[in-house]
């Protein structure tokens, strides 16, 4: 079975998560921005985990046990701003985007891993997909957080 389109469709997830994690998570402002990055982030993690228990080729490494990690603490996290508890949301999220950083660095690093074969045998493919994501990504945060550097006017105060 060719799982090119699976491979293809978790590394742009991922890499989604990757590019806008830090955004949310070092923004000053808790808004209406902030839920919207925050929805598009979950589902981007939550579909980079569904996908990689298509993705082994080897058998289930720890890689998929850190999907499973994942799921559970981007549940726990989603219910515990429900509840109102802030301090465990942002731990859980911010602890997936930590997991999320490592487990790339253990995809891309690896010799043996399609990050590092495609760097070396189709750099320019790569940065073709870098490049698309990238695009997508500045797209959805120019739409959520609207053009940067320009605020809203103050309503006028009446005089009399």
């Amino acid at each position: 079975m060719d799982s090119t389109w699976l491979i293809a469709t978790h590394a742009i997830a991922a890499s989604v998560v990757l590019v806008l994690g830090p955004v949310n998570l070092l923004r000053r402002r808790r808004d209406a921005a902030h839920r919207a990055l925050g929805r598009v982030w979950a589902a981007a993690i939550l579909l980079t985990c569904a996908t990689s228990f298509g993705i082994h080729p080897h058998g289930f490494s720890w890689l998929h046990g850190l999907s499973v990690f994942t799921l559970v603490s981007v549940s726990a996290g989603v219910a515990a701003i429900r509840r109102g508890d802030v301090s465990a949301h942002r731990a859980n999220m911010a602890g997936c985007y930590l997991g999320t950083l490592i487990a790339f660095g253990f995809a891309s690093l690896a010799p043996n891993r399609l990050i590092a074969r495609m760097a070396v045998e189709e750099p320019v493919t790569l940065l073709g997909v870098v490049a698309v994501v990238l695009a997508g990504c500045a797209l959805v945060l120019s739409v959520v957080l609207g053009p940067v550097g320009r605020r809203r006017a103050a309503p006028a105060v009446p005089t009399r």
